[in-house]
């Protein structure tokens, strides 16, 4: 079984949203220093580990469970994002901050698809 379109279009758009996000999340990473070598690095790990959450939170919303290909399919897709990720951490894409209110709109969007079975996110 291969990750279905929706999975995909999904697994993208949670790629997209991290990339755009990648400031924080490099924020994140250095509070770890100076336990962490790297916050680059780090800050990947933490942006990979988020998307491969919602990746499988995704398959259990739709009471499925990821097979071994999907779970290969998934890691070539991040093999294939990785130099767009870690560069988005290198030089985060400037844009105008999100306000709070977009913000939590955004994110009951969310989970609202996933609460109803629904993989994709809504966009703003």
């Amino acid at each position: 079984m291969a990750i279905s379109k929706d999975n995909l279009d999904f697994i993208d758009s949670l790629v997209d949203y991290y990339i755009s996000e990648s400031e924080s999340y490099k924020q994140i990473a250095e509070n770890f220093v100076p336990e962490v070598e790297s916050i680059p690095d780090t800050a990947f790990g933490i942006i990979t580990g988020c998307v491969y959450s919602g990746f499988l939170q995704a398959y259990q919303n739709q009471q499925q469970t990821p097979s071994l290909e999907d779970m290969g399919e998934f890691n070539n897709i991040i093999k294939q994002r990785a130099a767009l990720i870690k560069k988005s951490i290198l030089n985060p894409p400037r844009q105008e901050p999100i306000e709070e209110e977009q913000k939590k709109k955004h994110i009951q969007k969310n989970n609202a698809n996933l609460d109803e079975g629904k993989s994709g996110i809504v966009s703003t």
